[in-house]
This record gives structure tokens, sequence and C-alpha cells, in this order.
């Protein structure tokens, strides 16, 4: 069955990526000041510079623009990934890049997992992460969500001078150009900065969400704003009806800067030491193999997957792990690729008799006329994301700050089943089999989900290497659900979205009708008790791509710390690590902007530390 479903989705990949060159070709006209040649350096590499970039993505692309602002450094960036494609540009085609086989996507799953995701192609949960510049801010969803202030100061109790959430606000202010009224909440937001945040339009949709939640008792609320517990408009890093990337807003003005040599399509083999210094990188570049000086530093920015990775095989992580393949050991530093964590999301839940929410509204996204309209004012259906996506932050458990929240609920305008099964059970890796025989009775009828995901999530797991191949993947194994808590708190989530989908905002409004049919698998439980959606989160649950800490940052005396307070790399010297990946707790709700944040604050230090 797993064989089956693997020729199922490469031939759905290639269908749906064979058209990518006319949708490309279309667009030329669209964007034709956005082509791979604004991302391409003059002159040749030379053999050394003062600062390396390993990874061009999120944290990458604003570590470059930020670090070039000083004339007399030389900064060399290296990115696995090419220049963004045009369609990455267009809000309302961001569904493109979760097409498996996408080529600027890494193609990463987890390995099958115990606790969770029993409904997938091997138990396994697809792990989408950018393989191109700007990565995640490139192919991503584009919501735009700091997390709770309650992160950072958390992340500031465990022993983090600096990352307390009064000392982080200036870097999103910074980062930040609103584009929205916040009233009130103007001290919090940022106007000019380089990624643009602009609100999703209100539609009669969106507005029973934010009336439903009303009636569940919740605030509405400006979740980039002081607290975070209610119900938004969601916010989009989307500028002028364009994606707002870190490769668009920070490295494509900075690409023209005499002293930023850009090397995208290239792949880091290995950090190179001297004395536990990092000196430099070997890549590969055009079939050939290289290795670059660096004067100052290595900065390790591949992302929360390649950056632990990157480190093993550099010989920096745990000792025993490093030696099984055979690898120098440069540095023991045992918390290399633990920690590692992910919000988990239940898909499945899904209300039936809504009209005109999901097929039709991607038909006129896509549609001549609205292309045509995009084009003349950037407005528009393609202006926006599709399907008219919404989040809110609720809070289930009775314990800890009331103000904390552990659900994050994702609201979508259509079902898994819309499109007939053509590309979702794709999308998410489910087995097909599994799949026909739940949604088999909904297929493109038209509707709404709500997928609560645990934001606050206790399971952690590991990365490891599965050889010493650069080119092989790791073992990406975050033990979703293997803590008991994430559960039970995911089972209340379930119960808060049933309640949601069904106040009246929905049903009086729209005529909607929970599809109540039990879940395959879980027919042995009685249907809607505890022990069913027990059952239920077990089978319907993936990430939500939004994998963390296999770097994390704590003090010497955590056994798993890997970076300092500053993100240097324990052990070793001349060597940071800036990007998901080093934080301890992963924040609450989408990770891009924390990314941001913390690039904006590494390039700071880093300014510091050299300014001597």
């Amino acid at each position: 069955m797993a064989d089956i479903n693997l020729l199922r989705d490469t031939v759905i990949g290639a269908t749906a990526t064979a058209f990518l060159p006319i949708v490309r070709l279309l667009l030329l006209n669209v964007f034709p000041e956005a082509g791979p040649e604004y991302f391409q350096s003059s002159g040749p590499i030379t053999s050394q510079y003062d600062f390396i970039i390993v990874g061009g993505g999120a944290a990458g692309c604003v570590l470059a623009g930020r670090l070039t602002e000083v004339p007399g450094w030389r900064v060399l960036l290296l990115e696995a990934g090419g220049p963004p494609p045009l369609e990455t540009n267009v809000p309302a085609f961001l569904p493109i890049s979760y097409i498996p086989g996408y080529s600027e996507d890494w193609g990463y799953s987890t390995v099958p997992q115990k606790y969770s995701s029993q409904n997938f192609i091997n138990h396994a949960a697809r792990q989408p992460q950018g393989r191109v510049l700007g990565g995640g801010s490139t192919v991503n969803g584009m919501m735009y969500v700091r997390g709770n202030r309650r992160d950072f100061d958390r992340w500031a109790a465990l022993g983090n001078p600096g990352w307390d959430y009064l000392s982080v606000l200036p870097y999103f202010i910074k980062a930040e150009d609103y584009r929205g009224e916040v009233g009130d909440n103007e001290a919090f937001r940022g106007r000019g900065g380089p990624i643009g945040v602009t609100p999703s339009p209100v539609s009669p949709l969106t507005r029973a969400f934010l009336q439903g939640g009303q009636e569940l008792g919740y605030p509405i609320i400006d979740y980039n704003g002081p607290e975070q517990l209610g119900f938004p408009v969601t916010q989009f890093s989307i500028k002028d009806g364009v994606r707002s990337s870190t490769a668009m807003e920070y490295l494509r003005p900075a690409a023209s800067r005499p002293n930023l040599h850009i090397l995208h399509s290239t792949t880091v083999h290995k950090i190179v030491f001297r004395n536990k210094r990092a000196i430099g990188v070997t890549f590969e570049h055009k079939g050939k193999l290289l290795t670059v000086g660096a004067r100052r530093e290595v900065i390790l920015s591949a992302g929360p997957v390649e950056s632990p990775k990157l480190l093993m095989l550099s010989g920096v992580g745990p000792k025993e792990h490093l030696l099984q393949h055979k690898l120098k050991v440069v540095a023991d530093v045992p918390g290399v690729g633990q920690n590692v964590h992910d919000h988990v999301e239940v898909l499945g839940l899904s209300w039936l008799g809504v009209k005109g929410t999901s097929a039709m509204g991607l038909i006129e996204s896509f549609s001549p006329v609205s292309l045509k309209q995009y084009k003349a004012t950037r407005q528009g259906p393609m202006a926006a994301a599709p399907l008219n996506f919404q989040n809110a932050w609720v809070k289930v458990n009775q314990d800890g700050d009331p103000l904390w929240p552990d659900i994050q609920l994702f609201f979508n305008g259509a079902t898994i089943a819309y499109d007939k099964g053509t590309f979702n059970p794709s999308f998410w890796g489910f087995d097909k089999k599994m799949y026909k025989s739940y949604f088999g009775e909904i297929l493109g009828r038209e509707g709404f989900c709500i997928r609560p995901m645990i934001v606050l999530p206790k399971s952690r797991g590991t990365i490891t290497l599965r050889s010493a191949d650069v080119h092989e993947h790791p073992n990406i194994d975050p033990q979703l659900l293997s803590h008991p808590d994430d559960v039970v708190t995911l089972v209340k989530g379930v119960k808060l979205s049933l309640a949601l989908g069904n106040t009246s905002a929905f049903v009086n409004n729209f005529g909607a009708k929970f599809y109540d049919k039990p879940l395959p698998g879980c027919t042995g439980e009685i249907y809607g008790s505890d022990a069913y959606w027990v059952c239920y989160v077990r089978h319907m649950t993936t990430t939500f791509y939004h994998l963390a800490g296999g770097c994390k940052m704590a003090p010497a005396s955590d056994p798993y710390s890997v970076v300092d307070h500053r993100l240097r790399v324990r052990g070793v010297a001349g060597l940071r690590v800036v990007g998901a990946a080093i934080m301890p707790f992963v924040t609450n709700g989408n990770t891009n902007a924390p990314t941001i944040m913390i690039a904006e604050k590494a390039s700071d230090m880093i300014k510091q530390d050299w300014s001597g």
C-alpha cells in the first residue's frame, strides 16, 4: 500500500509541476522585475570572507542584508536552493508549494510515528521546508504571527538573558511594515520595516468565524499586539498584493552591494575547524568541491533540519552518534539534534452545507479576469491567501497563566475533500485507502474545516544522521504526541472546535452541519466519547511545519544546550546558529515572524561583538 501511495504522489507531483513552466511564463509579464538575475553576484568567489552564512532561508537573508550594511565586511551567502520562482510572489498561489515533489521544497518526512499520524503513509508526517532563497518565507502560508509574550519570557527565565519579550519586541517592530489600523496597539506595531504585514480581507465566512468566537466568550484582538488570546482578523506577510519574503525584502536590496556574494544552488558539506575554531566551509557548486575561509565567523542558518545535521557532519554533536558514523569528533555537544518538537494539528473536522466557500473561490482566484486585475492593480482574489484562512488562540486547560493560549485554531474555508481527492491526500500524505474510506461520502462537497493545533507541546524528539552522506536526509523523529498531556489538550481542542463550528454564526447564517461519520479505525469506541476523540487524534494528527529546537539555546548547565544566549555554539569558537533551531520552546503560532526576529537580533549581536 505504501508503494501505491508513493506512486500516486509521484504522478500527482509530476503532473502538477509540469504546468509550472506555463504558470511562470504567464507571470513574466506580471513580475518583470522579479527574475533570478536579481540574485546573481558578479565576480569570482574569493578565498576568504569575513562572514560565511550557511543557508539563505528566512534567517539567512536577514543576516546577509544586515551584515552587509557594514561596508568593510565581506559576506558570502550559501544556499542549497535557487532564486524564488515567480509563482511564489502571488499570495493565491501558495498551495502550489505544498505539492509533493515541488522543487523548492526539501521533501522531508518524519520517520514512522508511534503515537500519531496513524492514517498517513507509513505513519509518517510530511515536513515541508523551503529549499529556496528566503526559505519558508518564500513558500509558506504567509501567516505573520509573532507568538505570545510569555514564550519569550520563558526563554529568558530558562537562563537566556536578553530574550524576554520587552527585549525582543524592538526587533519585531524593526522588521515590520504593518498595513492595517491598530488603534491603541500602535506602540506594538512597526511601520516602514522590510516585511509587509497586511490583514486579510473580511468575507462573510471570516465574519462568521469572528462572531462564533464572540459567542464562545472570546474577544476580537490584534494577536500581534500586547495579548494573543482571542479571535482576530489574520495578518499575512503580504505587501501591496505580493508575498513579502526575506529574499525579496532583505536580500534583493542588498544583492547589488559589492561586499555581498550570493551563491545559490550550493550544497555545503561541512564546516572546517582548526583547533576547535570554525575557519571556513567546504561546499559543492556546479560539480566542484570548494573550501572558502571565514576570517570572523561562520553563521549556520540552514533551518531546523539542516542546521543540526550540518553540525553533526562537521563533528559537533553527541560523541557516540558521531563515532557511529565514523565522523571525527571536534566537540562533544550532546544536545545537537535533541529537543526537537513541532506543533501538531488535527485534520478532518469538517462542516458541510456551506455554499460558495471552496472550489468556486479557487476558480475565481485563478481566472483570467483575476490575473488581468492582479497585473494591473495588484489587487483582487490573487492578492490574498485563498480559502478564507483564519486563526484564533484559545485556552482549553484550566491550569497555568489564563492569558497563555494552549490551542491555535486554524480555519479553512474548504474541507479536505472539496477537490474530490485530486490533490489533498497528497498534500497531507494521507494513506489513500483511509482517505477514501472516511471522506468518500463528501468528495467535492462545499464546506469548511477547523483544525485545532497544540501550541505548547510537551513531546520531544530527535534529528539524527541516517548516514555520513551529506546528500541523504537525516532521521526526523519529533515523537509527536509521545507526551500524554499533548493528547489530552488536543482532545479538548477538538471539543472547542466542535463548539465553534456549531455556533449560530455558522449554523444560522450558513446552514453548517458537522460531518459526523465515525472514523474508520475508531469504531470500537463510543462515538463522541473522550476515548473516541483520543483515537481520532492519534489517527488524524500531523505536523504543522513549525519544527524547532534541535540546536537549543540554553545555559551551559542544561545538558541539551547547543548555543548560548548570544547564539554561539558551545565547545567551539567562531560559529553561531541563527534560526528556529535555537528555540528552546517553539513559539505560540507560526514560526516565520520569530525566525526573522531572531535573525535581526543576531545581526545586532554580531555587530556588537565585532565593533572593536
